[in-house]
């Protein structure tokens, strides 16, 4: 049973999957870090507003710390962008350019005779009258 374990973390996916997670951790918190001490104090001095995250609204005692969320909205917009103009577009190009598409199936063929090109039904050449195959 431990050998059976040992596998299942040692085989590829697991592992690139482990990757994966803990290079996501440390870009979301670069992205966190990009959008609390550079992109909003940018947004806040065209909105003047000098930090959204201390942007809040009371009812009835209860404080709602919307600031917060629209930095954490920023936060979202710039690391799906990020993934999908460095990962997904490039992968995708990739992609399709490893797919190369069969080549068409011709249309003429040669004569055997007189080598022109004639259609791949015919059955006698146009120019020599040699019956093809």
């Amino acid at each position: 049973m431990l050998k059976e374990f040992k596998q299942f973390l040692l085989r590829g996916n697991v592992v690139d999957l482990a990757v994966g997670v803990v290079i996501g951790a440390a870009f979301g918190t670069i992205v966190s870090a990009l959008v609390s001490d550079l992109i909003t104090p940018f947004i806040g001095v065209i909105a003047k507003v000098p930090d959204f995250g201390s942007l809040s609204f009371t009812i009835n005692g209860s404080q709602f710390m919307y600031g917060h969320f629209i930095n954490a909205l920023i936060s979202f917009v710039l690391v799906a962008a990020a993934i999908f103009f460095f990962i997904i577009k490039p992968m995708n190009f990739l992609i399709a350019k490893s797919r190369k598409e069969p080549p068409a199936d011709p249309t003429t063929k040669k004569c055997n005779e007189c080598l022109s090109e004639i259609p791949v039904s015919a059955k006698r050449c146009a120019h020599c009258s040699q019956i093809t195959s």
